[in-house]
């Protein structure tokens, strides 16, 4: 009724506002604690949720006991379910909202969802009453009618949701969060909440895991740790690598380190009583031949890369790529440290990295770091390619990597964005003498340059594709700095302008 018939007849009641973003996230923090009973679950908002226990019954001793186990932990917890097994997802639906039983036998959801009301199917409360109105109130009056006429009158959506009740259509779930390719997890009868008791755990479930990755040719390149705490709370925790990992003392140590970087926000409460290690992302390890004397670099350098992303993020271990192209703030892109180990080398000294178009966003690109932008050594030749799944590949050659002593001089560090500045020079096309930056005059006492950069035409949409002349310049007070003048006389009506790209060491 009203709330304002409400009121009236109960002046002391307690209102309070429906909070449906509070709602959704208390679903989505019971469906992370059901995850404890299969790695499938999906939401049903607002209020409901699926749970795929295809082969995850046994167990905990059976359907029955599954249940109990679930409602009473639920119940622990202050939350009233009603919960329902069935061969499908509506038939799992309506007999958990309308049913009397919880579990339905196989074979016999026809039979246990044919007595409940029209309401039961997931439909529109107007279509449910316009049936009503009708006489059709039960899911049995309308398993007999022909489905051509009511699909025409009601839509197809309410044949739909007839056929999946009765399971004549199939009806996947959707999981809420992605399905790992291989788990293993331990149950414990007591919680545990010393740190050396859940790292022993994950060694001993990294054994496991690595067991089956091995078997499958396969080693981890996403890692996640799930802490299932005994008052419904989930802690999940995700490393990545950047080289196929089945090693167990590594994959301890890499927690450690993540563990002891969040410090109190993974508090273990009362203790775990599941925990669970699961392969999110894997690519194939075959076993590699190492030497017995010389030390494997690219491994250790692996491992620290692994280390320090389980510290920090792999999203902040970066590592610089030139790119094909001449513009300094765009010849760099920052990519993952991790990726770059993946492949092989070619060849010849030459290697390869894989710019994929599914990276995280930010990456691919250049560098935008709020204070400067890395600056590249001198671009060595690259060469772009088109691969597979629209992969795009940027290939180069290492020895190029390494500053020439006869190349071009350039600051490590740029400005984020240049900087203009007032320069005066003693003829047009000159070096300058004197510029002015920040308000402080500047008398140039050494002056290196030009070194000329033409910009590319198709870049710039207003056509302003302007000439730049870099000049290295050492002032009289000993400031080092990058300048250049965009624009040549004569290249442009109106005159061209003078920026400070970067500095020296």
């Amino acid at each position: 009724m009203p709330l304002a018939d409400v009121q009236a007849m109960h002046p002391g009641i307690d209102v309070a506002q429906a909070d449906f973003e509070a709602d959704r996230r208390l679903l989505e923090a019971i469906a992370d604690w059901c995850d404890r009973y299969t790695p499938l679950v999906g939401l049903h908002p607002p209020d409901g949720l699926t749970l795929d226990v295809t082969g995850c019954a046994h167990l905990f001793g059976g359907e029955a006991a599954l249940c109990r186990d679930l409602v009473t932990r639920l119940a622990r917890q202050g939350f009233c379910a009603r919960l329902a097994i069935a061969d499908t997802v509506g038939g799992a639906w309506a007999v958990a909202r309308y049913g009397e039983r919880a579990i339905v036998p196989r074979g016999e959801v026809d039979a246990a969802v044919q007595p409940l009301p029209i309401a039961a199917l997931r439909i529109d409360l107007e279509i449910a009453a316009e049936l009503a109105s009708l006489g059709l109130k039960r899911i049995a009056d309308l398993a007999a009618r022909p489905r051509a006429p009511l699909a025409a009158r009601f839509g197809e959506t309410l044949v739909q949701r007839l056929d999946q009740a009765l399971g004549r259509e199939d009806e996947p779930i959707t999981p809420r969060l992605p399905l790992p390719v291989a788990l293993a997890e331990r149950r414990f009868a007591e919680p545990i909440a010393r740190e050396a008791d859940v790292l022993g755990t994950i060694e001993h479930l990294a054994h496991e895991l690595g067991r089956v990755l091995e078997r499958r040719g396969e080693g981890a390149r996403l890692i996640q740790l799930a802490l299932f705490r005994t008052d419904g709370k989930v802690h999940r925790l995700e490393i990545g690598t950047g080289a196929p990992l089945r090693d167990p003392p590594r994959v301890r140590k890499l927690f450690e380190d993540r563990l002891a970087a969040l410090g109190d926000a993974c508090d273990p409460g009362f203790g775990y009583d599941v925990v669970r290690l699961a392969a999110l992302v894997t690519e194939r390890g075959d076993p590699v031949q190492t030497g017995l004397a010389a030390p494997d670099h690219e491994a250790e350098l692996a491992y620290l890369i692994d280390r320090l992303g389980a510290r920090f993020g792999l999203r902040r271990v970066t590592r610089l790529v030139p790119q094909n192209t001449h513009i300094p703030e765009y010849a760099v892109a920052a990519m993952p440290a991790h990726a770059a180990l993946t492949l092989p080398p070619r060849s010849g000294g030459e290697g390869r990295l894989a710019l994929r178009e599914r990276c995280e966003p930010g990456w691919g690109r250049a560098s935008t770091n709020p204070v400067t932008a890395p600056h590249p050594r001198p671009l060595p030749t690259t060469r772009f390619a088109r691969g597979r799944r629209g992969a795009q590949a940027l290939e180069w050659n290492e020895d190029n990597l390494h500053q020439d002593s006869l190349g071009v001089t350039r600051p490590i560090r740029l400005l984020q964005r240049p900087e203009p500045i007032e320069v005066t020079a003693e003829v047009p096309d000159g070096p300058p003498v004197r510029f002015d930056w920040r308000r402080v005059k500047h008398h140039v006492a050494h002056a290196e340059g030009p070194e000329r950069i033409a910009m590319e035409w198709w870049r710039d949409r207003k056509g302003n594709t302007l000439t730049r002349d870099y000049f290295r310049v050492e002032s009289h007070a000993g400031a080092r700095v990058w300048l250049y003048r965009e624009g040549l006389y004569g290249e442009t009506e109106k005159p061209p302008r003078w920026y400070l790209h970067g500095l020296f060491a």
